[in-house]
């Protein structure tokens, strides 16, 4: 299992020193956790996060060359074709860059709309379905997974706190978690936005990785 921290603009390093899998830093402009750099130097094991929103292909690109980007997670209405040329041009630059991609879900969701994903991400993201992408603070009904299809990891997404921890892991013990490759946390370990509850994470962290080392 891994930890994703996302919304990161303030307390990077004390952040890194609990050694998340993934930071994420967010790129889109209307966000109040938008981030603008610098991104300071981080442990090799710390895979950072670009978050975009309907950017195009050079916006993407060209912070992903600034930033050092692992892996890049698309939270609009991008397209499958738009995935794939994406893929092409990270490709292209010899660039192991990944691609996630998130589906916004609420009580139900049509699972269909993952396969034209298939071939141009190597992770799915699911999340809350509200007013904004990302960062609304509240969950999605877990249960939908149970009609999960697809053998693609995924991360799970949508308003975990430290309160939520025992369902989580609960969760995790479940058939439809077999696929979940890292939980992704960010408003409800805040102080203010992209100030980190230090704390908090550290307990979230420590109780999710004993539960599931």
């Amino acid at each position: 299992m891994k930890l994703k921290i996302c919304g990161m603009s303030h307390n990077i390093e004390a952040v890194a020193q609990l050694h998340p899998d993934y930071l994420g830093f967010i790129f889109w402009r209307p966000s109040k956790r938008f981030f603008d750099g610098p991104i300071p130097k981080l442990h090799k094991t710390i895979r950072k996060v670009g978050v975009f929103v309907d950017a195009n292909l050079d916006e993407i690109i060209n912070r992903t060359n600034t930033y050092g980007l692992n892996a890049i997670q698309l939270h609009g209405n991008e397209s499958p074709e738009f995935c794939e040329n994406l893929k092409k041009k990270f490709k292209n630059q010899n660039s192991n860059v990944q691609i996630i991609k998130v589906f916004s879900i609420k009580d139900i969701f049509d699972f269909s709309r993952l396969s034209p994903y298939e071939s141009s991400s190597n992770f799915f993201l699911f999340d809350t379905k509200g007013k904004l992408p990302g960062g609304n603070g509240y969950q999605f009904n877990w249960e939908v997974l149970k009609g999960y299809p697809s053998k693609k990891p995924y991360f799970l997404s949508g308003g975990i706190g430290l309160e939520e921890l025992d369902n989580v892991l609960e969760f995790l013990q479940k058939e439809e978690s077999k696929y979940c490759h890292a939980i992704d946390i960010n408003s409800r370990f805040e102080i203010s936005p992209g100030l980190k509850d230090i704390d908090k994470l550290k307990k979230f962290k420590n109780r999710l990785f004993e539960t599931n080392s």
